[in-house]
């Protein structure tokens, strides 16, 4: 990896950062440690997926170790999801105030012990609680990650480096079932847990060894709970930043209802076999980070990161709406490769949407980044979690509920990023307009 590009020298004009962000003691250190930041920041915005995941395989084993009804094991995801989406609220803010460093160690040791006592709870009420405990500490890898990110990076160069942090976090979905199921075989799902417990003690131990702090006291920001809700407010006051958010935040949404649609829809439905559907969901994934390096090598600096995302929604939106017409029969009765390849092209034109949508975002509050990152991890996860369960609302035998989540997820987006962004418009830098401009701009 290489990192060309802190934020005191994009590598081109960025029309919504200011020109002196980052100084250079901070980014000095970064350089220095290079490939080992890249994985540590790789590790952190993977322990979700692997947190998540892994557990997936032994879903059927706790419901009967604990003598639990599935319903209430299921909580456990659900408390997991709900905990990292408001653990970054808190988190992001928090990071703003004191730096970088002491809330992600904080937040780790809280991870890998609440992680150890899911190893050894002995109800699925305590661990459905320390669940919760889990995503709530865990966020802190997902929003000062990011934040980590705007820091060091500007411009085009921090779309690149989203897009090389997808090539090492994307892989978290494809081998995190793996690596519970192999689990399972030597040990029961308590094991799952204390594999976790082992990857988040490394992850911790790494961070504080070789991750310092980017944010220096100069830039942190004054004040309690009510100015970090000022900041927030301002953020979402920003019609741009707002619109990028959301964008991004529907179309996580269409690829949370792939997530959690794809096992029925592929096995049930269309009856392919386990194997395959682990097959094709691999291939998906590959197709996502395949994409998002060739938006980082060779879009990014060379085309308008918001014709990229123009292009990326709009196959996002064609995909979807092709999914919806074969699932409902239009085309007749379709086989399976048809609508895997409709979702390949959706999932895999989500290498260009994330990246961007998170960049365009985080380019409009260099001196919030913290706050800014929670506003777009809550914002994704909320959204996502909503739309999953409505993916199984017209029950087992027809895969429309998924094409109507997604083509709606698409056709928000769209709208979003068409009616708030308004990338046709010369945007001056959110942070340096007076705030009469702001207003305006906001207004129209």
């Amino acid at each position: 990896m290489s990192e060309r590009g802190p934020a005191t020298a994009p590598s081109e004009p960025s029309p919504a950062t200011p020109s002196t962000t980052t100084p250079a003691a901070p980014l000095t250190a970064a350089r220095r440690t290079g490939l080992l930041v890249t994985f540590i920041l790789g590790g952190l915005s993977a322990l979700p997926p692997l947190s998540m995941d892994m557990y997936l395989p032994a879903l059927p084993e706790v419901t009967n170790a604990l003598n639990s009804p599935a319903a209430t094991v299921q909580l456990t995801l659900t408390a997991c999801l709900a905990g990292m989406a408001l653990g970054q609220l808190v988190i992001g803010p928090m990071s703003d105030k004191w730096g970088r460093r002491r809330p992600l160690l904080a937040g780790m040791v809280v991870y890998v012990l609440a992680t150890a006592i899911c190893a050894l709870a002995p109800s699925a009420e305590l661990l459905i609680g320390f669940r919760l405990l889990q995503g709530l500490a865990g966020a802190a890898a997902i929003v000062i990650a990011r934040a980590v990110v705007r820091d060091l990076y500007d411009g085009v160069e921090m779309a690149r480096f989203f897009s090389t942090l997808m090539l090492i976090s994307g892989t978290a979905p494809i081998i995190a079932p793996l690596i519970g199921g192999q689990v399972l075989r030597f040990a029961d799902w308590r094991g799952v847990f204390v594999v976790l417990t082992a990857v988040g003690t490394v992850l911790t131990l790494v961070t504080w060894r070789c991750l310092g702090e980017t944010l220096p006291p100069e830039r942190r920001q004054t004040g309690g709970v009510g100015a970090a809700l000022r900041t927030m407010r301002g953020l979402l006051g920003d019609r741009v930043f707002a619109g990028y958010t959301l964008a991004g935040g529907f179309a996580f949404a269409a690829l949370f209802a792939y997530i959690a649609a794809s096992p029925f829809v592929v096995q049930e439905i269309y009856g392919a076999s386990p194997q395959a559907f682990s097959l094709l969901f691999g291939l998906n994934s590959i197709g996502l980070i395949a994409v998002g390096q060739v938006n980082g090598k060779l879009l990014v600096g060379r085309v308008s990161m918001d014709k990229v995302l123009a292009v990326g929604l709009g196959l996002i939106t064609a995909a979807s709406a092709a999914l919806l017409l074969m699932s409902a029969g239009a085309f007749g009765e379709v086989g399976l490769v048809p609508i895997a390849a409709g979702l390949f092209v959706l999932m895999s034109a989500m290498g260009v949407v994330l990246p961007n949508t998170n960049a365009l975002a985080l380019m409009r509050t260099p001196h919030a980044a913290g706050s800014a990152s929670a506003l777009l991890g809550t914002s994704s996860f909320l959204v996502g979690a909503v739309a999953s369960p409505l993916v199984g609302i017209a029950g087992e035998d027809t895969a429309v509920p998924m094409a109507v989540v997604q083509v709606a997820c698409a056709l928000l987006s769209v709208a979003c990023f068409l009616g708030m962004c308004r990338p046709w418009q010369n945007r001056e830098p959110a942070a340096d307009q007076p705030s009469a401009e702001r207003s305006a701009e906001r207004s129209g």
